[in-house]
C-alpha cells in the first residue's frame, strides 16, 4: 500500500468512527488521530475486574466439567468507499509548451483557489487558452503555466506544472506550500459553471489526500494578497464554507483519484473539448 493509500485509508476510516458528518461540524483536522482497531472493526471490548481475597482452600481441586470454547463471529471487514475517478489532460494533449528554466520545489501544505480572470464565453476556446495563458506566464519569466491544475467551464481538468513544484504569481504574496488550482473565467464578472464547481471539489479531494492536507487549509488568493482573485463569485462559495463542505462531503463517499489522460486518447479529449458545446 503506498503512502497516499494509507492516507486515504486512515482519513475514511476515521471519517467512518465519526459518522462522517462529524467534521462538518467544525471537527479540527489536527485533532484527528487513527482509532484504535476495536473501533475500526465496529467492535468494542468490555474489561471485567474481579477483586477480592485470595483463596485459602487446599486438597485437589474441584473437579470441572469442560465445556466448549464460546465462539465469537469475526467483526466485518471494513470497506472503504471507491473514489471517483478525476481524468486530467496532461501537457503534451493540450500542446503545452516545453518548460523554460527550473522550478523551485516544496512540499504542499494548503489549497489556495484561483481564477484567470479572463471572461470565458465559449468552453471551445478553453485548450487554446490554456495555451495562451502558458505563453504569457513564460514571457513573465516564469518556467511554466503559473498554476498545478487548470479547469474550464465543462469541468474538464488540465494538468499544469508538477505538483513538486512552487507556483507563481504577479502579486505579493508568496506560493510556496500551496496547491494552486484555477478555475478558467473571470467570476467577479461571470458566475462560475456547476460542472466546474463540482470538478474543484473533486481535485480539491484529490489534493486533501495526495498530501495529507486539511480541507480547513482551503481559501482563495485574496485571502493571501490584494487582488479580487478568484472572483466575487467563486469566492463566495469559500467565504460561506461550502467548498470546504463539498471536500469533505467528497472524502466522506470516497474521495477521488487522478488520472491523466494522454496521447491518442489526451489529443481525442482536447478535440472533442474544442469541438464540443461552447
Amino acid at each position: 500500500m503506498t503512502a497516499s493509500q494509507q492516507s486515504r485509508r486512515r482519513f475514511l476510516v476515521y471519517l467512518a468512527a465519526l459518522g462522517g458528518a462529524g467534521l462538518l461540524g467544525g471537527i479540527a483536522w489536527a485533532e484527528r488521530r487513527a482509532p484504535s482497531p476495536e473501533v475500526e472493526a465496529g467492535v468494542r471490548t468490555a474489561t471485567t475486574t474481579t477483586t477480592g481475597a485470595p483463596s485459602t482452600t487446599t486438597g485437589p481441586p474441584a473437579a470441572t466439567t469442560s465445556s466448549p470454547p464460546a465462539t465469537t463471529a469475526a467483526p466485518p471487514a471494513t470497506t472503504l468507499p471507491s473514489p471517483i475517478v478525476i481524468e486530467a489532460v496532461c501537457p503534451e494533449a493540450w500542446s503545452a509548451l516545453p518548460v523554460i528554466g527550473k522550478f523551485e520545489t516544496h512540499t504542499i501544505e494548503r489549497l489556495t483557489v484561483h481564477h484567470t480572470a479572463v471572461v470565458l464565453e465559449d468552453n471551445r476556446q478553453a485548450p487554446a487558452r490554456a495555451r495562451q495563458h502558458q505563453q504569457y506566464h513564460q514571457e513573465l519569466g516564469w518556467p511554466d503555466l503559473a498554476y498545478h491544475f487548470l479547469i474550464d467551464a465543462g469541468g474538464n481538468v488540465y494538468r499544469g506544472r508538477p505538483v513538486t513544484a512552487v507556483g507563481d504569481t504577479a502579486t505579493e504574496y508568496d506560493p510556496t506550500g500551496h496547491f494552486l488550482v484555477c478555475c478558467e473565467g473571470h467570476f467577479d464578472q461571470q458566475v462560475v459553471s456547476q460542472a466546474q464547481l463540482a470538478s474543484l471539489v473533486d481535485v480539491l479531494a484529490w489534493a486533501a489526500l495526495e498530501f495529507d492536507v486539511s480541507p480547513e487549509t482551503i481559501s482563495g488568493h485574496r485571502d493571501w494578497a490584494s487582488t479580487t482573485c478568484p472572483g466575487e463569485d467563486l469566492h463566495g462559495y469559500l467565504a460561506s464554507g461550502y467548498l470546504r463542505d463539498a471536500v469533505v462531503e467528497r472524502l466522506s463517499a470516497g474521495g477521488a483519484q487522478m488520472e491523466e489522460v494522454c496521447g491518442s486518447a489526451g489529443t481525442a479529449r482536447v478535440a472533442a473539448i474544442e469541438s464540443g458545446p461552447s
